[in-house]
């Protein structure tokens, strides 16, 4: 293994914890379900992340495995060899953006993290991969620790609660008490309650409705509603592109709850609505 080392110590966006900060989704799959595929050469991957600099992001989150119910994994080696190239180029040409990287394996975190990555954002908060604790740990990066059940094909049938808010807090203390074992600082643990991961409507609304809860154990919330399913269902629009509008409505739910960032795929409207509710609910 190199010599570990962070490329860019810049970990924290500007006003992190005043504002609802925005983290903008980079999609470098063919197959998620709002964007796959729309990212296909390094000229558009470089013009999404400038125009989401243009419109006020604060962190971009680059996948290369799909984690959309039903998709398939193509393996770390796999998702290695699409992310890398991707990640170096960008991190050339934006030497002080900070980058995440969506992956839940631990050779990904490692490469990514070598690479000029920032922090990693874990759908299953160290479940699938614990190896991927003690790689961020070396670093020393903020890591998103989601709330989910299974993976891509069996999460759709694990969406069954006694009591969906209680089990999600629970699920997340011990993954956090798990990372803090491996010794990742308490200060660069995010909370995800992971809306979409094994929820169904009712249960995505119970979350939203009760973010509150989360919030007591005082970790940073992020929050990633954007364009899925739930949304779709609530407003009879079957194109993830076209739900927009509901996104911006959880993004504002966000800022009046002083949740501190949201994950989006339309960067530019996103901001501008955060902006003027961070005015009425922050000052």
């Amino acid at each position: 293994m190199q010599e570990l080392q962070i490329i860019n110590n810049n970990q924290w966006p500007e006003g992190w914890g005043q504002k609802t900060s925005i983290m903008g989704v980079i999609n470098l799959t063919p197959d998620s379900f709002s964007d796959g595929g729309d990212l296909d050469s390094i000229e558009k991957v470089l013009d999404q992340v400038n125009n989401f600099l243009s419109n006020g992001v604060d962190v971009i989150d680059i996948g290369a495995q799909s984690t959309r119910p039903g998709s398939e994994e193509i393996g770390p080696k796999n998702e290695i060899s699409r992310l890398i190239p991707y990640l170096i180029k960008i991190r050339s040409e934006y030497p002080d953006i900070i980058i995440s990287v969506d992956t839940f394996n631990s050779e990904v975190a490692y490469e990514a993290l070598s690479n000029g990555a920032n922090w990693i954002n874990d759908v299953t908060g160290g479940r699938r991969d614990e190896e991927i604790l003690d790689v961020v740990s070396k670093f020393n990066c903020p890591f998103v620790i989601t709330h989910s059940r299974g993976d891509s094909l069996t999460m759709n049938q694990l969406s069954n609660y006694d009591n969906v808010l209680e089990e999600i807090i629970l699920s997340l203390k011990n993954l956090t008490i798990k990372a803090q074992s491996r010794n990742i600082s308490r200060k660069n643990i995010i909370w995800d309650p992971g809306i979409g991961f094994s929820k169904d409507l009712s249960q995505n609304l119970q979350v939203l409705k009760n973010l509150d809860l989360l919030k007591q154990y005082k970790f940073p919330i992020l929050v990633g509603a954007s364009r899925k399913r739930f949304i779709g269902e609530i407003l009879n629009e079957v194109n993830p592109k076209e739900r927009d509008i509901g996104t911006l409505a959880i993004s504002c739910l966000c800022s009046q709850l002083n949740i501190h960032m949201v994950r989006v795929h339309n960067v530019g409207l996103n901001y501008q609505i955060l902006k003027v509710s961070d005015k009425i609910y922050r000052g």
